[in-house]
């Protein structure tokens, strides 16, 4: 080779490692020819053809985030007090808040009811009839109600009324 070709290639090869190797024509990824890309494992190994997009396959889909469980609670009196409590992260949380309500409306027998990532309703019945609340849980506040008015009804009150509804909902914590 004379001392002019030795100088192109020697010049030709640095702006190759001047420019990170962009300069030079491109090659396969490691052991396979163009167009695929290596598969397989240390030892066992093969090559796989490149999708028409012109990258390697996806790795595994990685999660965006998490879901929360939220809680809701209903309480009620014997005198007809109600508190009520909605996307709480606790049960605890939720039934103090629903309790607290209830009895700051002078109620001294708060019983609550506490549901998880659902709806639920409160149906009373007719007034003086003797027949205490009903609540009921359901996918929708649709669900919950119908179901509630049917349980207060059942216990011969005549015709019960949904008087709440609501729904405690998971919720999304993006990464």
């Amino acid at each position: 080779m004379s001392l002019t070709h030795r100088r192109y290639l020697i010049a030709f090869l640095s702006l190759g490692v001047a420019f990170g190797g962009q300069g030079l024509p491109a090659s396969a990824e490691g052991r396979c020819p163009p167009g695929s890309y290596p598969v397989g494992g240390q030892g066992v190994g093969g090559c796989a053809p490149i999708a028409a997009g012109g990258t390697a396959p996806p790795s595994q889909p990685r999660p965006t985030g998490r879901w929360h469980k939220t809680w809701g609670a209903i309480s009620s009196s014997s005198t007809g007090m109600v508190g009520v409590s909605v996307g709480r992260m606790s049960r605890a949380e939720a039934l103090s808040e629903a309790q607290g309500y209830c009895a700051s409306k002078g109620a001294t027998d708060c019983d609550g009811f506490a549901y998880e990532n659902q709806c639920a309703a409160l149906a009373d019945p007719p007034a003086r009839s003797g027949v205490p609340s009903a609540v009921s849980t359901g996918p929708t506040e649709g669900a919950a109600r119908s179901e509630a008015v049917k349980r207060c009804e059942a216990h011969g009150a005549g015709t019960c009324k949904a008087v709440y509804s609501d729904c405690s909902k998971p919720v999304f914590e993006s990464y």
